[in-house]
């Protein structure tokens, strides 16, 4: 037992694992069980978890999640503007609260999907005023800005695999520029995703497959992903030779009417099945599409009597009828783990299923737990189901098998089990991470960058510099009320305006900043006063202003920043008369010149330490005021607290520390949501 486990009290105060129960947060933006497989993951795995001996709440959005006994649900509405019957409405004027409310809107009106991002931002803002809550966030697969930085407990994030597939199927199936400019619009979201997946201290994945293309799609570290196995329910999913098995019934699941799923494939395979067996018939477990290839291939086919649509049945309903049937198929052209055919095999119910994506992961062998044909082959599809349709012991076996493999591999309280052991990680990991940057000297390390920033040697600092930001975690803070000799300044590239320097200070030596593709230089105001030949000016990147520096600062200490992985480290120039051993001077590769300073400048005092930062991200700014837009609470002078929107993207603006929130500028071309949020349900 661990010295957590010890001081917990009794055994009965302990989890299942002999540790101290977690509380746990466990985010779900579209937690509705029959619209998708985020809601039966959200159920499932917060029962079992539950059971463990956590404290879980569930914190999510329209659609809510329908949870088991002892599960508590905290709502955080949206504006529900996708609800049946009326999706895609505008709300009335009294409906809108905040800002998010006007970005939701403003996304759906330009054809995007805002929930996503506006889930998150909503997420972040509850979460941080109940810190101290939670011992772990978990997130499942929001992906958005709203979570970066500080959410007031480590942050741990389920993909269960990435939209990118979805959305490459989609423009493949597309018919003229229109469609495809409509599939674009709708999937600008998976550009966000990509951004703050890479960003994700650890991310958890149902399956192999899923691991890889998270690597290979999104571009996270293959270090940071770890793979825990979902299931099916194996209490509810399991035989019963009560239910009559009806004669040519096949079913399948089909959460929206979306090309990833495969369902025009099976309506084709099914044309050909009633050649050989005329009583063959398809239940699909969905809303029936009124328009589109699934409805213009029934129509086609003559199949109106043949293809049943059932929608909104409860788990005893779902389950007899997986029992009820003689065939279960799974048509899709890739899924990342695939929960029916699972469900399917744990009734005992003989599957044919295709091999795309993660489907023969979790099917196993041709003709030893399954029947397995190639993705959108609807002939091949036809030959296995009417195999298993003319073979009954055929179909026994297999169906014996496959519930043997589920029990053996797949299920809800392994489930839990081996994510509970990743939460722990992460908050070992956390606690871990915060111990060394309290005792390192200088600054802080920047973790995978390849290099830890160190002040020149004989410098005496009265307060430890803070470190950039790099890609996730949050900013280091600097106690209230104590003044820095050196100021920090941040070049912010890509984001807007930056930090400023408070007004009356006196600057012993000039700085220029660059001003790269255009924009104007931030003047000295004119009670500046500066010793040196030249005013200071502010870099302006590509968005906006740059940091003003006002007059009057005395500068004590130099500072030196490499930027690893930027290839730009900061030179001395030629000719400079320094009072500190180290002058500084930033450069800023692929934004632009690096700033100079002037030749043969006599500097009274050493150069102003600035801070720049990696992946275009976020730069620390003076104590006075510390935007940290997306990385949580900054402490400024006095005990001020301010704090800072997340989730900026490229085009967002840097939010003020004394000014009040605001919304991102660009946050409404990166949004989006899965296709089967498309359904209304």
């Amino acid at each position: 037992m661990t010295a957590e486990a010890s001081q917990a009290g009794s055994s009965e105060d302990l989890a299942a694992d002999g540790e101290r129960p977690l509380r746990i947060a466990l985010l779900t933006y579209k937690g509705n069980p029959f619209c998708g497989g985020q809601g039966v993951y959200t159920r499932h795995l917060s029962r079992e978890l539950a059971r463990l001996g956590h404290r879980v709440e569930v914190i999510g959005s329209q659609p809510y999640p329908v949870l088991d006994e002892g599960v508590p649900l905290t709502e955080l509405p949206s504006l529900d503007l996708y609800r049946s019957p009326d999706p895609f409405r505008t709300p009335k004027r009294d409906e809108y609260r905040d800002w998010i409310d006007a970005v939701e809107v403003a996304t759906m009106w330009t054809g995007g999907f805002p929930e996503p991002l506006t889930f998150s931002l909503r997420a972040r803002r509850h979460l941080r005023a109940r810190r101290g809550e939670f011992d772990v966030v978990h997130d499942n697969q929001t992906l958005g800005y709203g979570l970066l930085g500080d959410v007031g407990a480590p942050l741990v994030t389920t993909i269960h695999h990435p939209i990118t597939v979805d959305r490459q199927l989609e423009l493949d199936a597309a018919e003229g520029w229109q469609q495809r400019l409509s599939k674009r619009r709708w999937y600008a979201f998976t550009r966000m995703q990509k951004r703050v997946a890479r960003r994700l201290p650890s991310v958890l994945t149902v399956s192999g497959t899923s691991r890889q293309e998270i690597v290979d799609h999104l571009g996270v570290r293959d270090g940071r992903i770890h793979v825990v196995h979902i299931g099916a329910d194996t209490d509810l999913f399991k035989p019963d030779p009560s239910v009559p098995v009806v004669p040519g019934r096949i079913v399948t699941t089909s959460s929206a009417d979306v090309p990833l799923k495969g369902l025009v494939f099976l309506v084709e395979a099914l044309a050909k099945v009633r050649t050989e067996h005329p009583g063959a018939h398809v239940v699909v477990v969905g809303k029936r599409p009124t328009e589109g290839p699934v409805a213009a291939a029934i129509e086609r086919y003559g199949l109106e009597g043949a293809v049943d649509f059932v929608k909104g049945i409860s788990d005893a309903e779902l389950v007899d009828l997986v029992r009820s049937a003689e065939v279960a198929c799974v048509p899709s052209l890739y899924e990342g783990f695939s929960l029916p055919a699972a469900e399917a095999m744990a009734t005992g119910t003989p599957l044919v299923a295709t091999t795309g994506g993660a489907i023969p992961e979790v099917a196993g062998r041709d003709g030893e737990t399954c029947l397995a044909v190639p993705p959108g082959d609807s002939g091949a599809l036809a030959v296995g189901l009417g195999r298993l349709l003319g073979d009954p012991d055929l179909r026994s076996r297999l169906g014996a098998a496959g519930r043997a493999r589920v029990l053996a591999h797949f299920t809800w309280a392994r489930a839990a089990e081996g994510t509970a052991a990743r939460y722990r990680e992460a908050i070992a990991a956390t606690v871990t991470g915060s111990a060394r940057r309290a005792t390192a000297p200088g600054r802080g390390a920047v973790p995978g960058h390849g290099g830890t920033d160190a002040a020149p040697a004989g410098i005496q600092l009265p307060v430890p510099a803070r470190g950039a930001v790099p890609e996730h975690g949050d900013a280091d803070e600097v106690p209230a009320g104590i003044q820095l000799p050196v100021p920090a300044r941040g070049a912010v590239p890509d984001h807007g305006g930056g930090d400023e320097v408070p007004v009356g200070n006196q600057l012993a030596a000039p700085v220029r900043g660059a001003v790269p593709e255009g924009g104007r230089a931030d003047a000295t105001p004119d009670a500046n006063q500066l010793t040196g030949p030249s005013p200071v000016r502010g870099g302006v990147s590509e968005h906006g202003r740059a940091d003003t520096d006002p007059t009057g600062m005395q500068l004590v200490a130099p500072s030196h920043s490499q930027l690893p992985d930027h290839g730009g480290t900061d030179t001395d120039p030629t000719g400079n008369q320094l009072a500190g051993p180290t002058p500084v001077q930033g450069a800023v590769p692929d934004h632009g010149r690096p700033d100079a300073t002037p030749d043969a400048d006599p500097l009274t005092a050493s150069a102003p330490a600035r801070h720049h930062l990696q992946d275009h991200g976020r730069a620390d700014a003076d104590p006075a005021r510390n935007p940290l837009p997306g990385h949580g609470r900054s402490a400024a002078p006095g005990g001020r607290e301010a704090e800072a929107v997340g989730g900026v993207g490229e085009t967002g603006a840097a939010a003020s520390a004394t000014s009040k929130t605001a919304a991102p500028a660009a946050s409404t071309s990166d949004t989006g949501v899965y296709p089967e949020s498309r359904a209304t349900c």
